[in-house]
């Protein structure tokens, strides 16, 4: 149990990085947001997890919170 919450916190860390990146790249809000949203369902496509939309648009929220 206690692996998995390295795990979940490389994911994590890893995510706000790349969302990082994202958000200092010089491009206009709405194409990084459409960056960011497609980032979050491919990573989630590749692990197999399976979220629902208002779940993942939450995700994406927290992530750019994490960013600033």
């Amino acid at each position: 149990m206690k692996g998995l919450g390295y795990v979940g916190a490389f994911i994590g860390g890893a995510l706000a990085g790349a969302l990082a990146g994202l958000l200092l790249a010089p491009e206009a809000g709405k194409d990084t947001r459409t960056k960011i949203s497609d980032s979050v369902n491919d990573f989630l496509k590749k692990h197999n997890i399976k979220l629902n939309r208002k779940e993942v648009e939450d995700l994406v929220d927290d992530l750019e919170e994490a960013a600033d």
